[in-house]
């Protein structure tokens, strides 16, 4: 598990993370398809926060696209980086979540979050900030919609209906299992939207949510359980 500190320069208001939204926005690539679904390496990532003792774990979990079999997991912690703030939540996420990244011992691949790309209202969300930082190709798989809306899609897997701000396709509402909520997919830099949605159906095979997710979530959980208790104080 790595510790990680708060960086040196990291937004403290919300004007101040407003601004980089605004000057890394300019370098979200909309324009390329991606890896094809099912080859190569696609890492979930995801954070578990305990707010009360200012700490957040990360965790970044590798699969193998065509078996979905854990490759590599890596964890890090560190401090809370910013208050809670909708829409600025990337800025609490962004430390814990590279230094997760930067600890695998293998190329991540695509990297599926637990968030929103596009599909934010500047644009702008987790998985489009990831993206610019990393070079990665990024995609935003969440679990509402936020502040956009939609028609249900068709009650079978792979039914999809777009995700709207007003008039614009910010994003997918993604069926991945019959009868189920869907997912929301949204582009986080260097995927389209099909190619996106076509992802998050090869990491759904059996449950809503993607394997990749699924399986972080479980992993940042565990580390922010462990360093909760490396916290406690011991009783004399």
């Amino acid at each position: 598990m790595t510790t990680v500190s708060i960086p040196a320069g990291w937004p403290a208001t919300e004007e101040e993370a407003r601004a980089v939204q605004d000057e890394l926005r300019a370098e979200v690539v909309l324009d390329q398809p991606g890896p094809p679904p099912g080859t190569g390496y696609v890492t979930g990532v995801d954070v578990a926060y305990d707010d009360e003792r200012d700490v957040v774990a990360a965790a970044a979990v590798v699969l193998d696209a065509a078996g979905l079999d854990v490759v590599a997991e890596a964890t890090a912690v560190g401090r809370i980086s910013f208050p809670y703030v909708p829409g600025l939540l990337a800025f609490r996420e962004i430390p814990t979540v590279l230094a997760a990244l930067d600890a695998l011992p293998c190329p991540p691949g695509l990297v599926v979050c637990d968030g929103y790309g596009l599909a934010h209202p500047r644009r702008f969300g987790l998985a489009s900030h990831l993206g610019v930082l990393t070079g990665l190709p990024t995609v935003g798989v969440a679990k509402n919609p936020f502040v956009f809306t939609y028609d249900d899609p068709e009650a079978a897997r792979g039914s999809s209906s777009p995700l709207l701000a007003g008039d614009e396709e910010v994003g997918r509402a993604l069926r991945t299992r019959a009868g189920v909520k869907p997912v929301f997919v949204s582009v986080g830099h260097r995927i389209g939207l099909d190619g996106a949605c076509a992802h998050t159906l090869a990491l759904t095979p059996r449950f809503r949510l993607p394997e990749t997710t699924r399986r972080a979530d479980r992993l940042c959980r565990e580390a922010l359980q462990e360093a909760t208790i490396r916290q406690r104080p011991t009783s004399a």
